[in-house]
């Protein structure tokens, strides 16, 4: 019962909808009528301004990371973390609170594998720092850093089912960007510093 309470509460936390949230209360705005349409970190920060979004995206970490903490420190078992931080993924990306409709799982991931794996997650972090430095593309720098945390962990010696779960997350992720690759291939995806469709 308690592993229960544990998947549940991990699940419900990772899927509080901080960008809506943020939107309702800042502009009294429907942020998923804005922008992307997305409710996560990236559109909170075309929507709503770089402070919203940079708060929205941390909010969105504590979301897959305090689970991940709480498990190991509750049961000091990695697969029972491991579920507790794929419960919050699955949380955000797919809400009770909004329809089961919600944002694609990057900033909440980069919570669970900031718990998980410290040093690949930091790699990803300063990947997805370049790539969107040198591009201006969120999505591709999503991408990139997806990629980049289960090699990273692979060369690291991290843990292979933590490896394993990082790659298919990153699986996941990839998939949840299939119409920004699309837009990316036929150069029509908007960068951050625009309005309309992006992560």
């Amino acid at each position: 019962m308690k592993l229960v309470l544990l998947f549940i509460f991990s699940y419900l936390l990772g899927a509080i909808p901080v960008g809506f949230i943020a939107g309702k209360m800042l502009k009294g705005i429907d942020i998923r009528r804005h922008g992307s349409g997305n409710p996560g970190a990236t559109n909170a920060f075309r929507v709503l301004g770089p402070v919203p979004g940079v708060i929205t995206f941390i909010l969105d970490a504590l979301k897959g990371c305090i689970p991940v903490l709480t498990a190991m420190h509750i049961t000091g078992n990695e697969f029972i973390a491991i579920g507790a931080g794929l419960c919050a993924i699955t949380g955000h990306m797919y809400t009770v609170f909004l329809g089961f409709k919600g944002g694609k799982g990057v900033a909440t991931s980069a919570g669970v594998f900031g718990a998980l794996l410290p040093a690949p997650a930091g790699l990803a972090l300063a990947a997805f720092a370049a790539v969107f430095a040198a591009t201006g593309y969120v999505s591709a720098g999503s991408i990139v850093a997806a990629v980049v945390l289960p090699l990273a962990g692979f060369f690291l010696g991290a843990s292979p089912v933590r490896i394993l779960c990082a790659a298919l997350v990153a699986i996941v992720i990839i998939f949840q960007h299939t119409p920004n690759i699309r837009r990316l291939i036929n150069g029509t995806e908007n960068k951050i510093s625009s309005r309309g469709g992006n992560t």
